[in-house]
């Protein structure tokens, strides 16, 4: 849910940022694609490491932000081969093609993303080893007469700190 809401936030900034490089700035698709997908990236990063894989292993940033950059830019090249095939290839290039062969990219992308990110770029920090179960120094039997040793227990701390 969390990968999702992060996703879909990347998403938007990815495809409001397209949006105004191609409309706004005349820029070329290609060119729109790159810049939206970068700072769809920058902005993915921090809700992946601060939000949804905060308690993963932090121990190593600097190979996890290298990672990252990496699985991130095969999945830009994903959705921008995609839309470059379609412009360049197809011909499809009002704005509305444009933006589903966006669509598109950015599917195939998202799942090749999701796979690595989890796989290889935020791993799960290893469970520690369970300490063993203590045997209670009570009988089992005697529930009660350990309930009031430890009632007593309290009544003497209480009664110290007046």
């Amino acid at each position: 849910m969390k990968f999702g809401i992060v996703g879909l936030s990347g998403v938007v900034v990815n495809f409001a940022v397209f949006w105004v490089c191609i409309n706004g700035m005349g820029l070329a698709s290609v060119r729109s694609n790159i810049v939206a997908t970068v700072i769809a990236i920058a902005t993915n990063y921090l809700g992946y490491r601060y939000w949804l894989y905060r308690e993963r292993d932090a121990a190593s940033r600097k190979r996890e932000i290298t990672l990252f950059l990496v699985y991130s830019g095969i999945g830009m090249l994903i959705e921008t081969g995609v839309l470059g095939f379609s412009v360049y290839v197809l011909r499809l290039d009002s704005h509305f093609e444009q933006i589903g062969a966006k669509v598109i990219g950015l599917a195939v992308a998202t799942v090749f993303r999701f796979v690595s990110y989890r796989t290889w770029v935020f791993k799960a920090v290893p469970e520690p080893a369970a300490a063993p179960v203590q045997q209670p120094t009570v009988p089992a039997q005697q529930p009660a007469a350990q309930a009031e040793r430890m009632l007593a227990a309290e009544q003497i701390r209480y009664a110290s700190a007046e």
